[in-house]
């Protein structure tokens, strides 16, 4: 077994579908670690098949952490998650195990590692106008505004990501400057905790392969059933847990604005864009040992690779 004598959490960065989940329960095992993952959407519970979460055998196997932590109708935030990842990372630690950081989802990959941005409080006015204005031109709108006051923040959100867009605009009209200006932390290229970065490399005609056969796989697993037992509880589901890449898409199919075969395409495609966001996220963690990773290549040797690169990291 090999051991992290040095104290330091693995932080393990990779786009989805990249391998990165099965990676880590095999180097977990090998550092005598436990796994925090870092995801927005499988903190919901219940949504289980679209978001690739560790099944219950995986989770018994390795202990993992910030799985199942909230209902699908209940709002969640970076701030919660950083709250909980914290204490989760100081729980394993004060056993004497290691934590393997997963990473997962921008926002808050940055959040935990590099703190959060102290912003202006919310202004409830101004919410109830953006709001108003999403529901009569959609979010897309208000995407296109932001790029024109935030170009930079616009880049790294999702136009479907309407949380996220209505705080960007929140700043900048309150403040009036750009949020991605006030969030020097996230420049300043010092993390929260000691940390060994790897992360997991493929070529982008093979990431592509390999996401568009997860969406198939997810598919065939039974999205569409596991999204109509969420649509069929009284209590919802709430904004942020349907703007998950699969859901949306899924929703707009049961709700007759799209064919099946359209949704799946259109579950690739937003699934494409995640990876290329990630991407270039990751570029900002640039102490990252990167391992690049063959088509075919065995996950016992792509594991190599990331203890080899554990083991050298400075």
């Amino acid at each position: 077994m090999m051991h992290q004598a040095d104290g330091k959490l693995v932080l393990l960065l990779g786009v989805t579908a990249s391998g990165k989940s099965a990676a880590a329960l095999e180097l977990a095992e090998r550092l005598n670690a436990e796994i925090v993952s870092i995801d927005s959407m499988q903190v919901y519970r219940r949504m289980d098949i679209g978001t690739a979460k560790a099944t219950l055998e995986e989770r018994a196997r390795v202990p993992h952490h910030l799985i199942d932590v909230v209902d699908p109708w209940e709002s969640f935030s970076a701030a919660r998650f950083t709250e909980l990842a914290d204490a989760a990372i100081r729980d394993i630690q004060s056993r004497g195990r290691t934590p393997l950081v997963v990473a997962g989802t921008p926002l808050y990959l940055m959040s935990l590692m590099f703190g959060m941005f102290d912003g202006p409080s919310a202004d409830a006015a101004f919410r109830k106008q953006l709001r108003k204005r999403a529901e009569e031109g959609g979010n897309a709108s208000l995407h296109v505004e932001l790029g024109r006051v935030d170009p930079a923040a616009a880049d790294r959100i999702h136009p479907n990501d309407y949380k996220r867009i209505e705080r960007a605009l929140e700043v900048y009209a309150v403040t009036g400057r750009p949020l991605s200006e006030q969030q020097v932390q996230w420049v300043s290229g010092v993390l929260r905790y000691p940390s060994n970065v790897v992360g997991i490399r493929r070529e982008k005609e093979d990431a592509s392969r390999r996401i568009n056969r997860r969406v198939l796989q997810i598919v065939e697993q039974g999205l569409p059933d596991e999204v109509l037992s969420l649509l069929a509880d009284p209590r919802g589901i709430s904004e942020q847990a349907r703007q998950a890449v699969g859901y949306t898409e899924m929703i707009e199919h049961i709700e007759g604005r799209c064919a099946m075969d359209e949704a799946v395409e259109r579950i690739k495609i937003n699934t494409r864009r995640l990876a290329k966001h990630q991407r270039t996220w990751f570029r900002k963690f640039t102490m990252t040992r990167w391992v690049d990773v063959e088509a075919n290549e065995s996950l016992s040797d792509t594991c190599a690779k990331l203890g080899n690169a554990i083991q050298c990291a400075p």
